[in-house]
């Protein structure tokens, strides 16, 4: 998660850090193999027919071809294929753009420097994120990008008060619109949800870019849901699908809008055509196993191979997801409340608050969730869904108490 579309001199454009999107699996069978040189084929991206992307990209690589030893070629490539693996989440981007900074040396130049910053809060990296985001920045004093992304990282982490710094870094360079991004969010973690909701209408009003407009739109309308106007969280999640961009992060908000607001027939409509993404995948596994459909086993069995590909290679940016799947797909209560648990000792947003105490709950474990019930203390995030389930914990660790001091 960031806060909408950046531009320097390389035009960089942000895409929300929490879509971190999960491992496609590999063929477990498969051994790695080096290509003998660099014009060899492995693998076409799946670009769709006609998609001027595939322009785009070849003319992005033929760019960097020629001036092998610039950075700024490289870097545009690098940043090209990460839009493309947040937007349509195909992790196999990453894998890409990986390669393409790997062709330099230390030190590396800001835009590179920054590059390997997001590629690193993919892999969950955040303690090295965080230090290439600060060398670009201090690189290059006007790149924006750098603080919003830390700022970023700093709320996916529930340390509000850094995420604040980041906000007071793009008010000294004069990034308004990024800064109502920022400045909303903090907001609206930290118990203010009326006054974030006004930053990020301030900011949408003042954006006249799409890319920005989308990612504005969709975080009005989790914080709409979060302070209960359904209507209102409708319109602006609508407004966002009408601009016919690609995005997994809106495909993800909106999917988990309609299952929570029972309407399943209407995840799988929007989420078809989209299992590359496993964080899509999941939903859409869902939408058809709360309509009993047929393809409700085979996409759930598409997941599990998946995860079990992940952990082969030791990826484990996939807790929450598959905390969720094991929990709701799978039934294995006490699963999923150690993959929730794990999960929330790098990540605390409220999502992963939710699977944690969803987990707690139908694991009978409630003193698990109690490092979420703390973070709602301290926070006052304002979510009643997320309040009634920190409270149902609390009533179950209460009785269990008593339970335990009775039989004494």
């Amino acid at each position: 998660m960031t806060f909408g579309k950046l531009t320097n001199s390389m035009q960089i454009t942000v895409l929300p850090l929490f879509l971190a999107l999960f491992g496609l699996a590999l063929s477990i069978h498969a051994a790695p193999r080096k290509p003998a040189a660099d014009t060899e084929v492995l693998e076409r991206l799946p670009l769709r027919a006609g998609d001027a992307g595939s322009r785009e990209l070849a003319a992005l690589r033929a760019a960097m071809m020629a001036a092998p030893a610039e950075a700024a070629p490289a870097a545009r490539l690098a940043q090209r294929y990460f839009d493309l693996a947040m937007a349509r989440g195909d992790p196999r981007y990453v894998g890409y753009a990986e390669a393409v900074v790997a062709r330099f040396g230390e030190p590396l130049p800001a835009s590179l420097r920054f590059t390997r910053g997001l590629l690193r809060q993919y892999r969950h990296d955040f303690d090295g994120a965080l230090a290439d985001f600060a060398a670009a920045a201090a690189l290059d004093p006007d790149l924006a990008a750098a603080h919003a992304w830390r700022g970023a990282i700093f709320l996916v982490q529930a340390d509000y008060a850094a995420a604040r710094n980041e906000c007071e870094a793009l008010r000294r360079l004069g990034r308004d619109t990024l800064l109502g991004s920022c400045i909303g969010l903090v907001q609206a973690y930290g118990g203010l949800l009326e006054a974030g909701y006004r930053s990020l209408q301030k900011a949408l009003a003042a954006s006249g870019d799409a890319d920005n407009r989308l990612w504005l739109l969709t975080r009005l309308g989790e914080v709409a849901a979060w302070r209960g106007e359904s209507a209102l969280a409708e319109r602006h999640y609508r407004e966002a699908l009408s601009l016919g961009r690609d995005d997994g992060y809106l495909l993800a908000a909106w999917g988990d809008f309609l299952l929570d607001a029972g309407r399943p027939a209407e995840v799988v409509k929007h989420l078809a055509g989209w299992e590359t993404s496993d964080t899509l995948l999941l939903r859409l596994a869902e939408a058809e196993a709360a309509l009993k459909s047929p393809a409700a086993a085979r996409l759930a069995q598409i997941l599990d191979e998946r995860f079990a590909a992940a952990r082969l290679r030791g990826d484990t940016t996939h807790r929450a997801e598959e905390a969720r799947y094991q929990l709701r797909l799978r039934g294995d209560a006490a699963q999923a409340l150690r993959l929730a648990t794990e999960n929330y000792r790098v990540q605390r947003e409220p999502r992963d608050a939710r699977i944690l105490l969803e987990a707690a709950i139908a694991a009978r474990d409630p003193a698990a969730a109690q490092v979420v019930r703390d973070w709602l203390r301290s926070s006052g995030f304002e979510d009643a869904r997320l309040r009634a389930l920190a409270e149902k914990s609390a009533r179950l660790r209460s009785a269990y108490l008593e339970y335990r001091f009775a039989g004494r």
